[in-house]
């Protein structure tokens, strides 16, 4: 009976290619001789190899569908097919270390790190937008060398250990016959190139580190946490590698008056108790400069009054939100003998039953007595 090929790699027979080569790897790992050396195991590597050559290859898959066993005539049978099947060394390399490495010398030019730095302003300049001038320390190409990391008049030489490749390969034997495994070059640590003559400036990295001055411009409505992106202006990379990106956080100051939340503020007003059974007007210096606050007769303590468009301007999006003044009113701990006489009349005219600021007639006067009597007229 012929042997099962998908069966012995656990694939359907309507697998993918791609599923039959990642079930490949997966057992590659589990049954490689240099990972379990027991004999049975080597005899059920060379079976799952017998299969992954059979059914990676799609005539000698085609062959097996309709019923004949393309391994069997292979040079060396089943066994010999293990021959074939690593002509695709790369897919058990693959199975071991994930995806193939790069073959070659590697650049010693890379992109830089992005930078971060925070930037403290004032809750105006957050609701406006603003412009700010900020000092930055990042690393810079080297004026000396351009970057390359060589010292004047020198250059980067050709490493005589790999010849350029980058790397060093080695050939071992086991029972599959010669391997031959590639490694970085230890000279060169990949590049292909030695530097025998670095910069006195940057020690041969291309880059030293400076402080320069940038103008950052701040959007109106940005918040505690809110990150600019300039593009570009981060760490300059190893041999003089594009720069990264630098990143400014905003860092909202505290307001002495305004507590903001979201694109609104809010703030609090202190008014007597005769003010807010009466009504008054009280200034309040805003961020638009000063307006006159309208408290409407009989107004509580603990009530708020929303000031449209005098908050904070949306990021995102036109308009702004809103100025929300909290009233807090007083009740005064002593009174004059004058000022509770009248407080006693006018509990005796508006009785416990009357709701707050409604004045029934002679009240209206009462009070206007108390005010005087309680600012000193």
């Amino acid at each position: 009976m012929a042997t099962d090929y998908y069966a012995v790699l656990g694939v359907q027979r309507d697998a993918s290619q791609d599923e039959i080569k990642k079930a490949f790897r997966r057992l590659a790992r589990e049954l490689h001789p240099d990972v379990n050396p027991d004999p049975k195991t080597q005899e059920r590597f060379k079976e799952i190899n017998t299969a992954y050559e059979v059914l990676s290859d799609p005539q000698k898959k085609q062959v097996y569908d309709l019923g004949g066993d393309p391994a069997s005539g292979a040079a060396g049978g089943g066994a010999g097919g293990f021959g074939a099947g690593f002509g695709n060394f790369s897919d058990i390399m693959d199975a071991f270390f994930g995806t193939a490495a790069q073959r070659g010398p590697r650049s010693r030019t890379r992109r830089g790190q992005d930078a971060m730095i925070r930037l403290d302003i004032d809750l105006e300049e957050a609701a406006f937008g603003t412009t700010k001038d900020i000092q930055v320390d990042t690393a810079i190409v080297c004026g000396t060398c351009n970057g390359d990391g060589a010292a004047p008049g020198t250059s980067a030489q050709t490493c005589d250990m790999c010849r350029g490749r980058g790397e060093v390969s080695q050939v071992t034997r086991s029972f599959l016959g010669q391997v031959m495994t590639s490694r970085p070059c230890p000279q060169c640590q990949g590049f292909g190139t030695v530097v025998p003559t670095p910069c006195p400036e940057c020690a041969g990295d291309g880059r030293v580190r400076s402080r320069r001055s940038l103008t950052v411009k701040i959007p109106a409505g940005v918040d505690n946490g809110t990150r600019i992106q300039l593009a570009g202006e981060g760490e300059v990379g190893p041999g003089g590698g594009p720069a990264g990106d630098l990143y400014v956080e905003i860092h909202e100051n505290a307001h002495p008056v305004f507590q903001r939340r979201g694109d609104d503020l809010h703030c609090t007003v202190t008014i007597p108790m005769t003010a807010a059974a009466l009504g008054t007007k009280v200034p309040l210096e805003t961020l638009d400069g000063m307006e006159e606050v309208d408290i409407r007769p009989g107004t509580q303590s603990g009530q708020s009054i929303p000031l449209h468009e005098r908050g904070i301007t949306h990021l995102r999006g036109g308009g702004r939100g809103q100025l929300i003044v909290h009233v807090e009113v007083t009740t005064p701990t002593k009174l004059e003998p004058e000022q509770e006489e009248l407080l006693r009349r006018l509990a005796k005219l508006r009785g416990e039953e009357r709701p707050t600021g409604q004045f029934q007639p002679g009240q209206q006067g009462l009070f206007s007595r108390l005010k005087d009597a309680f600012n000193g007229r």
